[in-house]
Protein backbone atom coordinates (compact mmCIF):
# COMPACT_ATOMS: atom_id res chain seq x y z
CA UNK A 1 0.00 0.00 0.00
CA UNK A 2 1.19 3.73 -1.35
CA UNK A 3 0.74 6.51 1.17
CA UNK A 4 0.29 10.01 0.64
CA UNK A 5 1.81 13.19 2.47
CA UNK A 6 -0.92 15.54 3.58
CA UNK A 7 -0.88 18.54 2.54
CA UNK A 8 0.19 18.85 -0.91
CA UNK A 9 -2.50 20.54 -3.16
CA UNK A 10 -0.89 19.44 -6.01
CA UNK A 11 -0.62 15.65 -5.74
CA UNK A 12 -4.08 15.35 -6.78
CA UNK A 13 -5.66 13.02 -8.45
CA UNK A 14 -6.70 15.69 -10.72
CA UNK A 15 -3.17 16.67 -11.26
CA UNK A 16 -2.23 13.09 -12.29
CA UNK A 17 -5.13 13.46 -14.77
CA UNK A 18 -3.57 16.36 -16.10
CA UNK A 19 -0.07 14.80 -16.55
CA UNK A 20 -1.92 11.67 -18.31
CA UNK A 21 -3.65 13.75 -20.61
CA UNK A 22 -0.55 15.43 -21.97
CA UNK A 23 1.30 11.83 -21.94
CA UNK A 24 -1.71 10.55 -24.18
CA UNK A 25 -0.76 13.86 -26.57
CA UNK A 26 2.89 13.10 -26.57
CA UNK A 27 2.09 9.62 -28.02
CA UNK A 28 2.10 7.39 -24.71
CA UNK A 29 -0.46 4.64 -26.14
CA UNK A 30 -0.57 2.12 -23.39
CA UNK A 31 -3.90 2.59 -21.23
CA UNK A 32 -2.30 0.47 -18.69
CA UNK A 33 1.00 2.50 -18.78
CA UNK A 34 -0.59 5.62 -17.76
CA UNK A 35 -3.11 4.06 -15.68
CA UNK A 36 0.86 3.44 -14.06
CA UNK A 37 2.01 6.81 -14.08
CA UNK A 38 -1.77 8.19 -12.98
CA UNK A 39 -1.72 6.03 -9.69
CA UNK A 40 2.08 5.96 -8.77
CA UNK A 41 2.99 8.75 -6.21
CA UNK A 42 5.62 10.47 -7.70
CA UNK A 43 5.50 13.10 -5.20
CA UNK A 44 6.85 10.67 -2.82
CA UNK A 45 10.12 10.15 -4.45
CA UNK A 46 11.19 13.97 -4.81
CA UNK A 47 11.71 16.38 -1.80
CA UNK A 48 9.04 17.61 0.04
CA UNK A 49 10.27 20.75 -1.40
CA UNK A 50 9.37 19.97 -4.84
CA UNK A 51 6.37 18.03 -4.56
CA UNK A 52 3.87 20.57 -5.75
CA UNK A 53 5.96 20.20 -9.20
CA UNK A 54 6.02 15.96 -8.93
CA UNK A 55 2.99 15.75 -11.46
CA UNK A 56 4.56 18.25 -14.36
CA UNK A 57 6.30 16.41 -17.17
CA UNK A 58 9.67 17.79 -16.00
CA UNK A 59 12.77 15.87 -14.41
CA UNK A 60 13.46 17.28 -10.96
CA UNK A 61 16.55 16.86 -9.04
CA UNK A 62 16.93 14.29 -6.49
CA UNK A 63 20.41 15.17 -5.03
CA UNK A 64 24.36 14.49 -6.00
CA UNK A 65 24.06 15.43 -9.63
CA UNK A 66 21.26 13.49 -10.57
CA UNK A 67 17.16 13.66 -11.49
CA UNK A 68 13.87 11.60 -11.50
CA UNK A 69 13.39 11.31 -14.74
CA UNK A 70 10.11 13.03 -16.42
CA UNK A 71 6.88 11.17 -16.69
CA UNK A 72 7.02 10.85 -20.21
CA UNK A 73 10.83 8.94 -20.33
CA UNK A 74 9.68 6.88 -17.72
CA UNK A 75 6.20 6.15 -19.78
CA UNK A 76 8.03 5.44 -23.17
CA UNK A 77 10.51 3.36 -21.68
CA UNK A 78 8.06 1.48 -19.40
CA UNK A 79 5.70 0.85 -22.68
CA UNK A 80 8.17 -0.73 -25.12
CA UNK A 81 9.65 -3.36 -22.83
CA UNK A 82 5.89 -3.69 -22.09
CA UNK A 83 5.31 -4.34 -25.59
CA UNK A 84 7.79 -6.10 -26.65
CA UNK A 85 7.58 -9.16 -24.73
CA UNK A 86 7.29 -10.80 -20.83
CA UNK A 87 8.32 -8.79 -17.84
CA UNK A 88 9.24 -11.48 -15.13
CA UNK A 89 13.02 -10.71 -14.51
CA UNK A 90 14.12 -6.96 -14.91
CA UNK A 91 17.08 -5.57 -14.75
CA UNK A 92 17.31 -1.64 -13.89
CA UNK A 93 20.51 0.02 -14.31
CA UNK A 94 20.68 3.62 -12.49
CA UNK A 95 17.70 3.52 -9.60
CA UNK A 96 17.88 6.64 -8.19
CA UNK A 97 15.09 7.93 -6.29
CA UNK A 98 12.93 4.91 -7.09
CA UNK A 99 10.33 6.21 -8.99
CA UNK A 100 10.95 3.83 -12.42
CA UNK A 101 11.65 1.31 -10.12
CA UNK A 102 7.96 1.78 -8.26
CA UNK A 103 5.88 1.59 -11.97
CA UNK A 104 8.17 -1.09 -12.85
CA UNK A 105 7.46 -3.28 -9.83
CA UNK A 106 3.74 -3.11 -10.86
CA UNK A 107 4.06 -5.00 -13.94
CA UNK A 108 7.16 -7.44 -13.62
CA UNK A 109 7.56 -9.76 -11.35
CA UNK A 110 11.33 -9.03 -10.03
CA UNK A 111 13.11 -6.29 -10.19
CA UNK A 112 17.20 -6.01 -9.67
CA UNK A 113 17.96 -2.31 -9.42
CA UNK A 114 21.65 -0.94 -9.94
CA UNK A 115 22.48 2.43 -8.12
CA UNK A 116 26.08 3.32 -8.14
CA UNK A 117 25.69 6.16 -5.41
CA UNK A 118 25.67 4.35 -1.98
CA UNK A 119 23.07 7.48 -0.64
CA UNK A 120 21.15 7.01 -2.74
CA UNK A 121 21.02 3.10 -2.87
CA UNK A 122 20.25 3.16 0.61
CA UNK A 123 17.28 5.99 0.27
CA UNK A 124 16.11 3.90 -2.42
CA UNK A 125 16.35 0.66 0.00
CA UNK A 126 14.22 2.95 2.72
CA UNK A 127 11.68 4.24 0.67
CA UNK A 128 10.27 1.16 -1.52
CA UNK A 129 10.39 -0.43 2.39
CA UNK A 130 8.17 2.40 3.34
CA UNK A 131 5.52 1.33 0.13
CA UNK A 132 5.76 -2.17 0.99
CA UNK A 133 7.35 -2.88 -2.30
CA UNK A 134 8.67 -6.11 -1.59
CA UNK A 135 9.38 -7.43 -5.26
CA UNK A 136 12.33 -4.99 -6.11
CA UNK A 137 15.89 -6.35 -5.13
CA UNK A 138 18.64 -3.21 -4.78
CA UNK A 139 22.57 -3.25 -4.87
CA UNK A 140 24.91 -0.44 -4.50
CA UNK A 141 27.35 -0.59 -7.66
CA UNK A 142 29.05 -0.46 -11.12
CA UNK A 143 25.43 0.12 -13.23
CA UNK A 144 27.54 -0.92 -16.42
CA UNK A 145 28.07 -4.71 -15.06
CA UNK A 146 24.93 -5.46 -13.99
CA UNK A 147 24.00 -7.85 -11.76
CA UNK A 148 25.17 -11.26 -13.27
CA UNK A 149 24.53 -13.63 -10.30
CA UNK A 150 20.26 -13.36 -11.16
CA UNK A 151 20.76 -13.21 -14.99
CA UNK A 152 19.43 -13.83 -17.40
CA UNK A 153 16.99 -11.16 -17.78
CA UNK A 154 13.58 -10.80 -19.80
CA UNK A 155 14.49 -6.63 -19.86
CA UNK A 156 17.27 -4.44 -19.54
CA UNK A 157 16.39 -0.48 -18.46
CA UNK A 158 19.28 1.66 -18.66
CA UNK A 159 18.19 5.15 -16.62
CA UNK A 160 21.92 6.78 -17.74
CA UNK A 161 23.26 7.52 -21.16
CA UNK A 162 26.60 5.80 -23.20
CA UNK A 163 27.66 5.78 -26.43
CA UNK A 164 27.53 2.27 -26.64
CA UNK A 165 25.61 -0.69 -24.78
CA UNK A 166 27.58 -2.07 -22.36
CA UNK A 167 28.26 -5.49 -23.38
CA UNK A 168 27.91 -7.18 -20.02
CA UNK A 169 24.61 -5.91 -20.00
CA UNK A 170 23.36 -7.02 -23.44
CA UNK A 171 24.85 -10.39 -22.29
CA UNK A 172 22.68 -10.87 -19.39
CA UNK A 173 20.02 -10.82 -21.50
CA UNK A 174 17.85 -13.93 -22.39
CA UNK A 175 17.28 -15.26 -25.64
CA UNK A 176 14.50 -12.76 -26.40
CA UNK A 177 15.33 -10.44 -24.08
CA UNK A 178 14.91 -6.80 -24.88
CA UNK A 179 17.14 -3.55 -23.39
CA UNK A 180 16.74 0.05 -23.84
CA UNK A 181 18.72 2.62 -23.47
CA UNK A 182 19.68 6.12 -24.19
CA UNK A 183 22.37 5.82 -26.36
CA UNK A 184 24.88 8.51 -27.81
CA UNK A 185 26.97 11.88 -25.69
CA UNK A 186 25.21 14.87 -24.09
CA UNK A 187 22.84 17.09 -26.62
CA UNK A 188 22.92 13.78 -28.91
CA UNK A 189 21.27 10.75 -27.36
CA UNK A 190 18.88 8.25 -29.13
CA UNK A 191 16.50 6.04 -27.03
CA UNK A 192 17.12 2.32 -28.44
CA UNK A 193 15.52 -0.84 -28.29
CA UNK A 194 18.06 -3.79 -28.25
CA UNK A 195 16.71 -7.48 -28.57
CA UNK A 196 18.87 -10.35 -28.19
CA UNK A 197 18.24 -13.21 -30.73
CA UNK A 198 19.87 -16.75 -30.95
CA UNK A 199 21.93 -15.08 -33.87
CA UNK A 200 22.92 -11.88 -31.73
CA UNK A 201 21.67 -8.21 -31.34
CA UNK A 202 18.86 -6.07 -32.88
CA UNK A 203 19.15 -2.53 -32.65
CA UNK A 204 16.07 -0.28 -33.15
CA UNK A 205 16.23 3.43 -32.84
CA UNK A 206 13.29 5.17 -31.34
CA UNK A 207 12.94 8.69 -30.27
CA UNK A 208 15.39 11.47 -29.24
CA UNK A 209 15.80 11.72 -25.67
CA UNK A 210 18.39 13.50 -23.01
CA UNK A 211 19.85 11.63 -19.94
CA UNK A 212 22.59 11.84 -17.43
CA UNK A 213 26.05 9.87 -18.59
CA UNK A 214 26.41 6.64 -17.08
CA UNK A 215 29.25 6.85 -15.25
CA UNK A 216 32.00 3.87 -14.20
CA UNK A 217 33.06 5.36 -10.74
CA UNK A 218 30.78 4.25 -7.88
CA UNK A 219 30.28 6.66 -4.84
Amino acid sequence: MMTDRSGIGLTSQRARNRLVDLLREMGISSEEVLELISSTPRHLFVDEALASRAYENNALPIGFGQTISQPYVVAAMTQVLRETGPLDRVLEIGGGCGYQSAVLARIASQVYTVERIAALANRLRSRLHELRIANVRVRHGDGRLGWASQAPFDAVLVAAAAPTMPKALLEQLSIGGRAVMPIGRQGDQMLTLFRRTEDGFEEQPLQRVSFVPLLDNVD
